[in-house]
């Protein structure tokens, strides 16, 4: 079972620094996820939010938030 507050935390979290700076880390593009992938996430519920969203982003799964972006942004 999965924690459902964690999708709603990730759609309204924003990344706090770098080039995407305050854009939301669902709105990151994949490259930017695959560096992280290959560098390594950061610790923490950012770390959290970036690997899932890696996850989510290059198996093609972004419809699932949608409905959760709609509804919680």
């Amino acid at each position: 079972m999965y924690d459902q507050s964690f999708l709603i935390k990730l759609v309204r979290a924003r990344m706090p620094y770098g080039k995407y700076q305050y854009k939301f880390i669902t709105d990151l593009p994949v490259h930017y996820l695959e560096w992280y992938s290959r560098k390594g996430f950061p610790k923490g519920e950012l770390g959290q939010f970036i690997s899932t969203m890696f996850e989510i982003k290059t198996n093609g799964l972004n419809d699932i938030l949608k409905p959760i972006i709609a509804q919680y942004r």
